[in-house]
This record gives C-alpha cells, sequence and structure tokens, in this order.
C-alpha cells in the first residue's frame, strides 16, 4: 500500500503549493498541449490573481470554481454559509468560473465560461466563448444569486459578446483571458460595460503564460 502510494506520488510530483491550491504535474500537464483545463488550474490562477495581481484592489473577489459549483446548487437559503467567510457584500466585483457539470460534489463538466456580478451596475455579466453553451448554467446561478447580492433583489443579467474559442478544449483559457481583461477594467474604471473583448493572441500565448508564473512561483 504505502509502495503504491509513494509509486503514484513520484509519477504525479507536486509541482507548486500555492496557499489553498496543490498543483501536480498532472495539473500543469493541461497547459502543455491541447486540453481541457480542470479545475486546479483555475482555481490556482483566480488564487494568483486574490494574493498577488489584484491584492490591493480590496473591491474585487475571484471564487473558486468548486464554491461556485456549490453556489449554484444549493438552496437559496444556504448560500450564507458560502457567502458570509468571503465576505462578498464587502465587495463590487465577484467573478465565478462556472461549468456545465449538474452534480452536487463534483466541478467536473465539459464547459467552462466566466460570470460576473458587478455590484456599480447591479448585473451579472456572461462572457461565454461558445456563444450560449452555458447560458443555462449561468442563469440558474446568477438567479441563486440575486436575492443575495443585488440591493432590490432581482437587479439584471447580460450576455456579452465575446471571442469565440476554435476548438473543443480552449474554454478554461478564453475564462482566463476574459478574467485578465475584465478585472484590469474594473480595477481602472470600476464598471464592466465596454470593456471590450480578448484578443486572439492572449488566447493563443495564455497557456505558456501561466506555465512560466508557475515555474517562477515555484523557485
Amino acid at each position: 500500500m504505502l509502495f503504491d502510494r509513494f509509486h503514484k506520488m513520484s509519477h504525479n510530483p507536486i509541482i507548486l503549493n500555492f496557499h489553498e491550491v496543490l498543483l501536480h504535474k498532472s495539473d500543469t500537464d493541461l497547459l502543455d498541449g491541447p486540453h481541457w483545463l480542470n479545475d486546479n488550474i483555475i482555481s490556482f490562477y483566480f488564487e494568483y490573481l486574490e494574493k498577488i495581481a489584484y491584492k490591493d484592489e480590496k473591491k474585487l473577489l475571484f471564487v473558486s470554481p468548486d464554491v461556485t459549483q456549490c453556489l449554484k446548487v444549493c438552496p437559496s437559503e444556504d448560500l450564507t454559509v458560502f457567502l458570509d467567510p468571503l465576505q462578498v457584500k464587502e465587495r463590487d466585483f465577484i467573478f465565478m468560473a462556472l461549468n456545465d457539470c449538474e452534480k452536487v460534489d463534483s466541478p467536473g463538466g465539459t464547459h467552462w465560461s466566466l460570470l460576473v456580478y458587478s455590484k456599480p451596475e447591479d448585473t451579472f455579466f456572461h462572457f461565454d466563448s461558445l456563444s450560449q453553451s452555458n447560458f443555462k448554467q449561468a442563469w440558474k446561478l446568477a438567479a441563486n444569486l440575486f436575492m443575495y447580492l443585488s440591493s432590490y433583489g432581482k437587479g439584471d443579467f447580460q450576455e456579452i459578446d465575446s471571442l469565440q474559442q476554435v476548438n473543443r478544449y480552449d474554454c478554461g483559457i478564453h475564462v482566463l483571458c476574459n478574467v485578465d481583461l475584465v478585472a484590469d477594467f474594473c480595477a481602472k474604471y470600476n464598471k464592466i460595460k465596454g470593456c471590450g473583448k480578448v484578443l486572439e493572441y492572449n488566447v493563443a500565448t495564455k497557456r505558456t503564460e501561466i506555465l512560466d508564473l508557475i515555474e517562477s512561483l515555484s523557485k
């Protein structure tokens, strides 16, 4: 038993221990080819944005995919269990990577998109790189959060015209590129409307950029 555990660890070593996220080689391998990103890679990047890139921007909150999944499926009366510890009501912009998984206990799924709540605009903005593929999931999550986040318990929901992916595996990369674009815009202008679109160049270079980031943090 101990040998089997050691054997598995030696073939899938830990690459980076970063705050709440543990990255293994199997995770970083997803960045080194045409692969769908798992929730661990997205969680790492959200953690990096929260703890380093925007550590002084207290109005921005980046919610991990596993918490987002819980928010999507849990009863509205239980939301406070997840949201109160994050001090969500003290933030102006809430970033959530969501997927099309319907299971309660697993992030899983086959498609990622980005949902952002803007308190100044009292609006949920949905960025989907596979046009409206995740509309049902995004609306379900937004509807569950309206009463908690919106000043009047209703708010607005908008699908944003986003750069579309050209394959079946880059949805997670598009989510991270959209997060970069929107977070920077929010930090500068305190709104989301008018943020523009991600460039194809950003998508093409994002995998290498994240691998370089992981390498620099692991040193």
